[in-house]
C-alpha cells in the first residue's frame, strides 16, 4: 500500500513552519516530530484540566479520564492489557526503577545478561545490580558486523540466568533483532526477557502481546508523543516484583512501577498518538495492525534507497546491515574521523543531524570506533520523502 505522505506531513505542524523550510530532519532517533493531536490534548489538558485529576470537579474527573485514555488505548495497539502498561518520566528512569526492583528480587549468584549492543539506558541500569552481587553476562555483538547471534546467547544460558535484556534494534547497528525467538530461548532456560523498543517503536508500535517478551520499554517523545517512557510489565512479572511504589498503591499493578507523581498531562496527551494512529488507519483503508505495515513498507523502500546510494562510498562505512529489510532506518556512519564538524557541515546544507556516540559507547568500541569521535546517524521515519534522502546525499558529496 502506498502511503499518502501529503496527508502524513499535514498531520505534523512542524513542516509547515516557516523557519524549518528547506530543513530536512534526519534526527528522528533522538526524537521525532509531535503529531498535531498529541499538541491539542496537551493544549487542552494545560487550559482546561490543569488540577489534581480524579477529583470531585469536572476538570479534575475530565483530567483523569484522558489520563486513564490514553492508557487503555496505547496497551490495545502494544496487545496487552490496560494495568500492564506503565507510563513514567523517560525509558531511562523506568529502567532504573525495574533494576531496583529485581535487585531486591534477585539473590547473589544469581545472573542477568545484557548486551554491549544496547543505548546504556538497557545496559548500564542492568550491569550495577553486580554491586549487589548479582552475576552480569555480556551477549557481545560480532565486532564485523554489529549482529547479536543467538548462539552466543545460548551459550550464556543457564539455570542462573533470571534476565536477559536486549533491544529490539541498536540505534546505531540499526539491524532489527528477532524478538520472538529471542524471547523463546530465554524464557525456555527460566529466564524474563526484557526488551528496549526504543529505536523500533516509531517505525511501528508493536504487538508486544503476541511477540511475548515480559518487558517492553520505549519513549513517547521518538514516537510523535510528550517525554513520556512508556513501559509494559506482563502480569506475571509485575506482581512477582517487589513494589517500587507507595506502598497503599501496591495492588494495583501499573502504579507499582511508578515510584513518582506522573506527569498527568504527557500522561494524557498520548491518547494523541492513538489519535494519529486511528486517523492514519482510516485514511490509509486498514487497521491498527497495519498501521505498522504501511509505515515500515515505506521506510523500507526509502532506506534502501539510501542504503545503495552510501554502500558504494570508500569514505565510510556502514553499521550494519546494507539490506533494508532487516533494519530500520537509523543509518550510522564511521567516517574514520570526527562526525560532528561533518554534521555541523550538512546543516550549513538544510540536513538537521548530528555526529555523536549516542550513548551506545560499549557498541561504538566493540565496532573498532572511538566514541570520541563519534558516527555520523541519519535516522528517518516514514513521514521523510524521497526529495529529503536525496538532499541528503547530494549534501554528503559535497561535504565529505
Amino acid at each position: 500500500m502506498n502511503i499518502d505522505t501529503d496527508w502524513v506531513r499535514a498531520q505534523f505542524p512542524a513542516f509547515s513552519q516557516p523557519s524549518l523550510q528547506g530543513q530536512a530532519f534526519f534526527e528522528n532517533a533522538g526524537g521525532s516530530y509531535t503529531c498535531q493531536p498529541v499538541i491539542d490534548r496537551l493544549t487542552r489538558f494545560y487550559t482546561e484540566r490543569k488540577m489534581q485529576p480524579y477529583g470531585t470537579s469536572q476538570a479534575s474527573r475530565l483530567g483523569g479520564e484522558e489520563m486513564d485514555e490514553a492508557r487503555s488505548r496505547m496497551a490495545a495497539i502494544l496487545g496487552v492489557d490496560t494495568d500492564e502498561l506503565s507510563f513514567g518520566p523517560s525509558t531511562t528512569q523506568n529502567t532504573y526503577v525495574l533494576a531496583q526492583a529485581f535487585g531486591q528480587m534477585l539473590k547473589p549468584g544469581e545472573a542477568i545478561v545484557v548486551t554491549n549492543q544496547d543505548h546504556e539506558a538497557n545496559s548500564g541500569p542492568w550491569r550495577r545490580l553486580a554491586e549487589r552481587g548479582i552475576e552480569v553476562r555480556e551477549w557481545q555483538i560480532n565486532p564485523d558486523t554489529g549482529k547479536l547471534e543467538i548462539e552466543k546467547l545460548e551459550a550464556l544460558l543457564d539455570e542462573s540466568v533470571r534476565l536477559v535484556c536486549f533491544p529490539h534494534c541498536s540505534n546505531v547497528v540499526g539491524e532489527i533483532n528477532p524478538v520472538v525467538e529471542i524471547t523463546a530461548v530465554a524464557h525456555a532456560a527460566g529466564a524474563f526477557v526484557c526488551v528496549d523498543g526504543v529505536s523500533y517503536a516509531p517505525h511501528g508500535f508493536a504487538d508486544v502481546g503476541h511477540m511475548g517478551p515480559d518487558i517492553y520499554l520505549f519513549s513517547a517523545y521518538k514516537t510523535y508523543g510528550p517525554h513520556q517512557g512508556l513501559m509494559v510489565i506482563r502480569r506475571a512479572l509485575g506482581e512477582l516484583l517487589p513494589n517500587q511504589g507507595h506502598y497503599f498503591n501496591g495492588d494495583t499493578l501499573y502504579k507499582r512501577f511508578t515510584p513518582a507523581g506522573p506527569d498527568h498531562a504527557q500522561v494524557a496527551a498520548c491518547a494523541g498518538m492513538a489519535d494519529y494512529v486511528d486517523a492514519f488507519a482510516a485514511h490509509h483503508n486498514t487497521d491498527a495492525r497495519g498501521v505498522h505495515d504501511v509505515m515500515r513498507e515505506q521506510e523500507t523502500h526509502l532506506l534502501q534507497h539510501m542504503l545503495d546510494a552510501l554502500r558504494g562510498r570508500n569514505d565510510l562505512r556502514i553499521l550494519g546491515p546494507t539490506e533494508a529489510a532487516n533494519r530500520a532506518p537509523t543509518v550510522a556512519l564511521d567516517l574514520g574521523r570526527a562526525a560532528k564538524p561533518v554534521a555541523q557541515a550538512l546543516a550549513d546544507h538544510g540536513i538537521m543531524t548530528a555526529g555523536d556516540d549516542f550513548y551506545a559507547v560499549r557498541a561504538l568500541e566493540a565496532m573498532g570506533i572511538d566514541p570520541a569521535q563519534g558516527v555520523l546517524r541519519l535516522s528517518f521515519t516514514h513521514y521523510t520523502t524521497r526529495a529529503e534522502i536525496d538532499q541528503a546525499l547530494t549534501a554528503l558529496d559535497a561535504v565529505l
